[in-house]
């Protein structure tokens, strides 16, 4: 069996809302069923248990700030304590993400292995200033170079990537989880909504408000269509003041629709009921590689209306309807609501490309080859 030491860096916690997250919470208890002994790095909170799931928890000596531009700066040196600290102690550094991937070549230095996870086009989100898109793809350059590997979780990711380093990317993707049926409750769903909606009449989206998932797209399809179904947008707003009141004045434009933000939903139970009674699914992130919102949608048997890109199409292949803007957004929510159950193979199709392909047992048997592999 193996014995290695991986520690997981970049994560604000386990078992916590956000991809990097739910990522680390699949993937470390089945590495170390594997045999491997995993740390992963937390954020400071008022709970701090020492494992999760056999998985050993280390955590970041500070609280982390509310304000969201302080907040950037200490996640910043988050990531370069626990690069420094980890590569002290452990045989394999991942690095998730790489907003300091200027030390991902320090493990290297001290003779261990590093890896890091590209996720997505970090440097392409509006959310972040011009400045700030030209040091996340500096970093990246630098993550290249100075690690042992590089993971991509969506093949199209390979062509934003310079030739000379294609030697050093490996493709494993993200996973996703079957889900048990989950029986409706509507006093779970009235505490959330704050109003009266019902199973399978409503449209859903699963998103962080920001402008790189096209909320105000979602927000101006949906009301250039003629549904009079709801449309709950579930997610917290993570970027500037000014955005989020764009959004709320569109939404308070059009009170004759009913549009309805949850905020986020942290109880995973309810929000899976969110997803297993919509009427249809609209999935609109644009920045790469694979998006775990649209891999749980596809394992919800969920109709799906897909942002057109690379990265969607790579995923989802013919088994989602895809819009390219506002006007053909509104086109296809209006043509599924009329032919819906047209519509409903595709749902069928979905749920098993999502159980072939995403399967978390078959992912965490990549890992394992990859990490034993390597010398």
């Amino acid at each position: 069996m193996p014995n290695k030491k991986i520690a997981i860096v970049g994560a604000r916690g386990i078992a916590n809302y956000g991809g990097f997250e739910t990522f680390v919470s699949e993937l470390a208890p089945r590495l170390v069923e594997k045999g491997f002994e995993v740390y992963c790095t937390c954020e400071r909170d008022t709970e701090m248990p020492p494992e999760y799931k056999g998985a050993k928890l280390i955590y970041f000596p500070f609280k982390m700030p509310e304000n969201y531009q302080l907040r950037k700066i200490v996640e910043f040196f988050y990531d370069i304590y626990f690069g420094i600290i980890c590569s002290f102690k452990y045989d394999i550094v991942y690095f998730l993400g790489f907003s300091a991937n200027i030390f991902t070549v320090f493990p290297r230095i001290l003779g261990k292995k590093s890896f890091v996870n590209m996720a997505g086009l970090e440097w392409e989100r509006s959310k972040f200033s011009k400045n700030e898109r030209m040091l996340l793809k500096f970093f990246f350059k630098l993550a290249l170079i100075g690690s042992n590997y590089t993971i991509i979780d969506n093949k199209k990711l390979i062509n934003h990537i310079d030739k000379k380093y294609h030697d050093k990317v490996v493709y494993i993707s993200y996973g996703v989880n079957e889900i048990p049926e989950i029986k409706w409750e509507q006093k779970i769903i009235d505490y959330y909504t704050n109003t009266k909606v019902n199973p399978s009449a409503y449209w859903l989206a699963v998103a962080r408000l920001q402008p790189d998932n096209n909320i105000e797209t979602i927000l101006e399809g949906y009301i250039k269509s003629n549904s009079n179904k709801p449309l709950i947008i579930i997610g917290n707003f993570s970027c500037e003041e000014d955005y989020e009141i764009n959004i709320k004045t569109i939404i308070n434009n059009w009170p004759d629709k009913k549009i309805i933000l949850t905020g986020g939903i942290y109880n995973q139970k309810h929000l899976n009921m969110f997803r297993q009674h919509c009427f249809g699914y609209i999935h609109a992130h644009s920045i790469g590689g694979t998006n775990p919102s649209l891999l749980e949608a596809l394992i919800m048997k969920n109709i799906i209306i897909a942002n057109d890109n690379d990265f969607n199409r790579e995923v989802a292949e013919d088994n989602v309807i895809y819009f390219n803007n506002d006007y053909d957004l509104s086109e296809k929510i209006n043509s599924i609501e009329k032919d819906y159950f047209d519509y409903t193979k595709l749902s069928e199709l979905s749920y098993k490309k999502a159980k072939t392909d995403f399967s978390w047992d078959n992912i965490v048997n990549n890992y394992k080859n990859l990490f034993l592999e390597i010398k």
